[in-house]
């Protein structure tokens, strides 16, 4: 059965227009694969705007519970230590900083490995037999068949056309 095709690309211009012909032409199952970051990908592949979102609604769930630990284990064991105020905020600044921080970064790191399928112990582009080429020096796309568009003859024809050596990818 057939998991899709990589495409294998000598420069990350190349890539970045295979992708933008790719995009163009309908398809939506798209990963490239690269040795090092390349500038436009996100814009190309689109990025998730949620993730900003995700982390600024984190950081407040933080930092009202940092609050509401500390407010409430003052109000509930009450310690008047040198005529300092009951609930002096200033005090309260670093424990609700860490919590934000802490919040943000253990949830983002938990929303990141649900939203891309991880932990993740086979990945449908490794078992192409030149996969080694994307972590060496090359670029590539992995083109799934499970997209929409999908045809073999077809997809296989505007790789080639958009200068890829196209490697067909099954599954064992």
């Amino acid at each position: 059965m057939l998991y899709g095709f990589m495409a294998y690309f000598d420069s990350p211009e190349k890539l970045l227009k295979a992708l933008r012909a790719l995009k163009g032409a309908g398809y939506r199952r798209l990963e490239a694969l690269t040795p090092n970051p390349v500038d436009g990908i996100e814009e190309v592949l689109g990025g998730d705007g949620r993730i900003p979102w995700i982390a600024f609604f984190l950081g407040v769930l933080g930092a009202g519970l940092g609050l509401f630990l500390q407010v409430y284990t003052t109000l509930d064991y009450p310690h008047n230590a040198g005529g300092k105020p009951l609930l002096g905020w200033p005090a309260f600044i670093p424990v609700t900083f860490e919590l934000t921080i802490l919040t943000i970064t253990v949830g983002i790191f938990l929303v990141l490995l649900y939203l891309n399928g991880l932990p993740l112990a086979d990945h449908p582009a490794v078992r192409a037999k030149e996969y080694v080429r994307v972590l060496l020096d090359e670029y590539g796309v992995f083109v799934f068949a499970s997209d929409p568009r999908f045809d073999p003859e077809r997809t296989r024809a505007e790789l080639l056309a958009l200068g890829a050596e196209v490697e067909e990818v099954r599954r064992d």
